[in-house]
């Protein structure tokens, strides 16, 4: 079974930084897509970036692209993280981590259909 560990999110002032961790387990695929997304409150699900583990090609939203840094560790295999800077009030919401087995993700059409398993999510909030 699938299971997707979301952890580092909590609150943060505008400019500030978070590190967001997404430990995947029970992959029986040796290639997949991993991607985080956001909900905030009373909007629809975005698709923040991902990662694809056939050659760690990534995307970026361009909401976040600049700030937000995706990545993998190669040590601890399957977990993703999402470095996060220079955070704005904006940038509040839900993230949940997706999982999506023979997926290549480098576009938005990609990420949009990245939604085999996911995650319970974590809270970020940025105050201003």
């Amino acid at each position: 079974e699938v299971q997707l560990v979301e952890s580092g999110g909590g609150l943060v002032q505008a400019g500030g930084s978070l590190r967001l961790s997404c430990a995947a387990s029970g992959f029986t695929f040796d290639d997949y897509a991993i991607g985080w997304f956001r909900q905030a409150p009373g909007k629809e699900r975005e698709g923040v970036s991902c990662i694809s583990s056939s050659d760690g090609t990534t995307y970026y939203a361009d909401s976040v692209k600049g700030r937000f840094t995706i990545s993998s560790d190669n040590a601890k295999k399957n977990t993703v993280y999402l470095q996060m800077n220079s955070l704005k009030p904006e940038d509040t919401a839900v993230y949940y981590c997706a999982a999506e087995g023979h997926h290549y993700c480098d576009t938005a059409q990609a990420m949009g259909v990245l939604d085999d398993y996911w995650g319970q999510g974590t809270q970020v909030t940025v105050s201003s």
